[in-house]
């Protein structure tokens, strides 16, 4: 176990979404242990403030009537600032998400959280430290060689068809296809204009799927609100997002909807 000279709190976050600047949190829960082996539990249910999407409800279970009559971040803000002071930080790929979130939450209340203050204990990058997950460790598993050029982008790509090759002869379950694995690995919802659904059709309007603006058509902001689009363009999207929004603004062209069965 740690040896321990400061609580060391371990928590994970269930939010409305995968964008730790955009999305909020509707359930913190922590455990804080003590540098005595003691340790103390809070969870807090969340109103988000915005609605959770469907396909986040079904993956965490929290939905809109679930969180309804629950404190906003902003209501216990205080109290969870409070539980986290002066604690070290644990979680499992915490640095990339739960912490980012958490830091987003208390900017929006006007409060530091300070994360670079505290010592952080990654289980993610840990696990990854002690069983890498790169492609010489690929290659290594499922080939039982070393990775000889690794890094060279012609050993690396020669390499990892050979690791593909080798995943298809060890796991027959697999999809047989490109479009079944590709489907397999990324569910695709066919709404979405774009692989995280920044972009989203309802009712034949291709739509702004996060923050204020979610689910106003882009035409009626290319009318109205050009700025807002220009703003995307110019903002830290998705290319693909962004190319989406350019297109708009310089040819009035969207995508074409899709087709559904």
């Amino acid at each position: 176990m740690l040896k321990l000279d400061r609580p060391l709190i371990v928590f994970d976050i269930e939010s409305t979404g995968l964008s730790p600047r955009r999305d909020r949190i509707v359930e913190l829960a922590a455990v804080k242990l003590m540098p005595d082996g003691s340790e103390v539990e809070k969870c807090w249910l969340l109103n988000p403030t915005v609605p959770i999407p469907k396909e986040t409800s079904d993956i965490h279970g929290i939905t809109d009537d679930i969180v309804r009559d629950c404190p906003t971040f902003a209501d216990a803000a205080a109290e969870i600032f409070e539980f986290f002071e002066g604690c070290d930080l644990s979680g499992f790929n915490a640095d990339r998400y739960d912490i980012p979130c958490l830091e987003e939450e208390f900017a929006r209340v006007g409060m530091n959280f300070a994360s670079s203050s505290r010592r952080h204990v990654d289980e993610h990058r840990r696990y990854h430290r002690r069983e890498p997950r790169d492609l010489s460790a690929a290659v290594q598993f499922y080939l039982g060689r070393d990775h000889a050029g690794a890094h060279g982008a012609e050993a690396d790509a020669k390499a990892t068809l050979e690791v593909l090759k080798a995943q298809m002869e060890r796991y027959p379950g697999l999809p047989q296809t490109t479009a079944a694995m590709d489907e397999y690995l990324v569910p695709h919802d066919p709404l979405n204009a774009d692989r995280m659904g920044m972009l989203r059709w309802r009712d034949g309007e291709l739509c702004v799927n996060f923050g204020k603006k979610k689910g106003v058509p882009l035409k009626k902001l290319w009318l109205d609100e050009p700025n807002f689009l220009r703003w995307i363009v110019k903002g830290d999207f998705d290319a693909e997002v962004r190319m989406i929004v350019k297109d708009l603004l310089d040819n009035g062209r969207l995508p074409p909807a899709p087709r559904m069965p």
